[in-house]
C-alpha cells in the first residue's frame, strides 16, 4: 500500500503503521531531520505539502493531512499575547480537494477550533478533529498531566515518553521557542493507528494491544 502523509513533522501518526509504502512531505529542513532518523525506510520530501498533493494524489492509496493547527487552535484567542490572526483556510481547502478528486481512503486532522467548523467533521476524538471518507472508530489517548504546560527540556522527556518517540535535538521552528511544541503538535500514535486500521479492518483491543 502507498501512503502519502503531509505535514508530517516527526511522525507520530505513522508510528505505528507497518508493511506500507510510505512517503511524507514536510517543509521545515530541522523537522524533517529527526523524521528521517525516527524512519529512515519511509520517503521523505523536503517541500510544500499543498503542492505536492495536488501533483502526485493519484500516486497513493490513502493520504493523510495534519495542516498546521496554530491559527485554528483556541489558544489563539485564549492566549495573553495580542496575536490574532485569520485562520487559514487552506485545511478546508485540501478537505475539499479529496473529496473530490481523490478515489482512495483519506484523513484530514486538525485541532477542535476556537470557532464552528465550517465544513462538519467525521470525528472527534479529544482535541482532534477528523474528516475522512470512510467512518472512525477510535478511542482517544489520555494526555498527560500538564500537557499544555510543558515547555522545558524535562517536559520534552515526559512527551517523548508518552509517545515513543526519542531524540536529541531541540526543535525550534518560525517564531516557535519551545522544545516541547514539536511533540504536542503530534497525534498519539495508538491514535494514528487506530484511524488507519478503521479505513481498512475492523477495530479490537487485541489489535491496538493498547
Amino acid at each position: 500500500m502507498k501512503i502519502l502523509n503531509l505535514f508530517s513533522g516527526i511522525g507520530g501518526n505513522r508510528k505505528l503503521w507497518t508493511d506500507c509504502d510510505i512517503t511524507s512531505v514536510e517543509k521545515e529542513e530541522n523537522i524533517s531531520k529527526v523524521y528521517s532518523n525516527l524512519f529512515p525506510d519511509d520517503t521523505l520530501i523536503i517541500g510544500d505539502a499543498y503542492e505536492y498533493l495536488k501533483l502526485h494524489y493519484q500516486e497513493f492509496d490513502f493520504i493523510w493531512a495534519s495542516p498546521p493547527c496554530q491559527k485554528h487552535s483556541k489558544m489563539m484567542k485564549a492566549t495573553r499575547h495580542k496575536v490574532a490572526d485569520y485562520p487559514d483556510f487552506r485545511l478546508y481547502e485540501l478537505i475539499i480537494f479529496l473529496q473530490h478528486f481523490f478515489k482512495g481512503k483519506w484523513v484530514v486532522e486538525n485541532v477542535v477550533p476556537y470557532y464552528e467548523p465550517l465544513i462538519k467533521p467525521t470525528a472527534k476524538i479529544g482535541r482532534h478533529l477528523i474528516w475522512s471518507n470512510f467512518h472512525i472508530r477510535a478511542n482517544e489517548v489520555v494526555q498527560p498531566k500538564g500537557f499544555i504546560s510543558k515547555s522545558n527540556l524535562q517536559g520534552k522527556k515526559e512527551m517523548q515518553e508518552w509517545l515513543g518517540l526519542n531524540f536529541d535535538e531541540n526543535i525550534y521552528y518560525g517564531d516557535n521557542h519551545c522544545p516541547v511544541q514539536i511533540l504536542r503538535n503530534c497525534v498519539h500514535p495508538k491514535l494514528g493507528l487506530q484511524v488507519f486500521q478503521s479505513a481498512y479492518a475492523p477495530i479490537t483491543q487485541t489489535t491496538l494491544k493498547l
